[in-house]
């Protein structure tokens, strides 16, 4: 039913290529947040971890409880859910105490939200999982995002960005608005998963991340930065990388900056202090 294409495995990303930050006397607050968010990151990466358990409602209560409806997009397009099953997300929970309610009926409009995440967003509150789910390889010991021929599901064209973004990272940050925390850990692993996009697509998709997620959360801010110095050689040829440098307008590449430093000076660190510096 879910599909994308299979995950690779990795080395562990502290190790191999030393982002993980020596803490130093001088080290500001921002850089020990960006290294911690980093080696984070890189554990979640980790395809033998069991995923987090997703409680699926209730039998009985949550399928008894009212109906809703939800107005969303544009196109007005309906969806509809169960009272109890939203509420497990404190926005709708708000919503439904009557607070975005209209002439008393069981309506919640949302113009500004995309009918493809939504449907996302529901099958999770329903199943514990989206479309395409986790699974688990036994016989590899390893987990998975199920199989999707032609990868049509790990990038959306994003209305509000005008853009071809990562799915996951879209509901990753439509998690975060709705307050659903275990959603948003399921997005980022499911992404950590993926592979072989384009550049342009990666850049996009940093870029919505950091205009939609606070600068407290950063963990899937860490996961565009990871990515990027792993596949630092594609990248430093990359015509895409560089305008986007050049327009800036993002923290990304000055936590990139940061995250470079740190590797090199992990790299440093990793030698023998009786060596030469002539020799380094």
């Amino acid at each position: 039913m879910f599909s994308s294409r299979k995950a690779r495995p990795s080395d562990s990303f502290s190790s191999r290529y030393g982002t993980s930050k020596s803490i130093k006397p001088r080290s500001s607050h921002r850089e020990q947040s960006i290294t911690r968010a980093l080696e984070r990151t890189e554990s979640m990466r980790t395809t033998k971890r069991e995923p987090s358990a997703h409680t699926s409602p209730p039998a009985g209560s949550t399928l008894t409880s009212a109906i809703v409806t939800l107005c969303v997009g544009r196109e007005q397009r309906l969806f509809a859910g169960h009272e109890e099953v939203l509420c497990r997300s404190p926005f709708f929970e708000a919503a439904c105490r009557g607070q975005f309610f209209e002439n008393n009926a069981r309506r919640i409009n949302l113009p500004d939200e995309q009918p493809e995440i939504l449907s996302a967003v529901l099958e999770y509150l329903y199943k514990g999982d989206y479309y395409p789910k986790l699974i688990q390889n036994k016989r590899k010991d390893t987990w998975e995002v199920e199989d999707d021929e032609n990868g049509s599901n790990t990038t959306i064209f994003c209305l509000a960005a005008k853009q071809t973004l990562m799915k996951d990272t879209v509901i990753y940050c439509t998690a975060e608005r709705y307050g659903l925390d275990e959603l948003k850990r399921l997005a980022l692993r499911k992404q950590g998963l993926r592979h072989g996009m384009q550049i342009s697509t990666i850049l996009a998709s940093a870029r919505f991340a950091y205009n939609h997620t606070p600068n407290s959360d950063s963990k899937l801010r860490a996961q565009y930065l990871t990515l990027i110095i792993r596949s630092r050689h594609n990248f430093k040829k990359s015509g895409t990388m560089k305008v986007e440098m050049e327009q800036g307008g993002t923290p990304l590449f000055f936590d990139l900056f940061v995250a470079m430093c740190n590797h090199m000076d992990d790299l440093k660190t990793m030698r023998s202090p009786f060596s030469s510096p002539f020799t380094r």
